[in-house]
């Protein structure tokens, strides 16, 4: 993965303020790479390896739903003020961060 984009897309979800959240697709299209989506996931799904811990709590698919199988994001959100909906996604026209 070229260093660039991961230090890119790392640097933006550190803007990001507690209480908001932003989508995988909105991080690829303010680091360049609007079709990358999958891209921004991988970078922070392996976060850990790239030094200081950084918010990816606060990072959602377009719908709202938080990552599968990560169970202390829930808990991460709501620490911050986030709710979910009924159907368990968060409302991002309530909690989506505009840069």
């Amino acid at each position: 993965m070229n260093q660039e984009l991961i230090d890119a897309v790392l640097a933006l979800v550190d803007r990001i303020p507690s209480g908001r959240v932003a989508t995988y697709g909105q991080l690829a299209r303010l680091i360049g790479q609007p079709k990358n989506a999958r891209l921004v996931g991988k970078i922070l799904s392996q976060s850990e390896l790239y030094g200081s811990k950084h918010p990816c709590h606060r990072v959602v698919n377009t719908a709202g739903r938080l990552a599968p199988g990560w169970e202390d994001q829930i808990h991460l959100i709501w620490a911050e003020g986030v709710d979910l909906k009924a159907n368990g996604c968060v409302d991002l026209k309530h909690y989506q961060w505009e840069l």
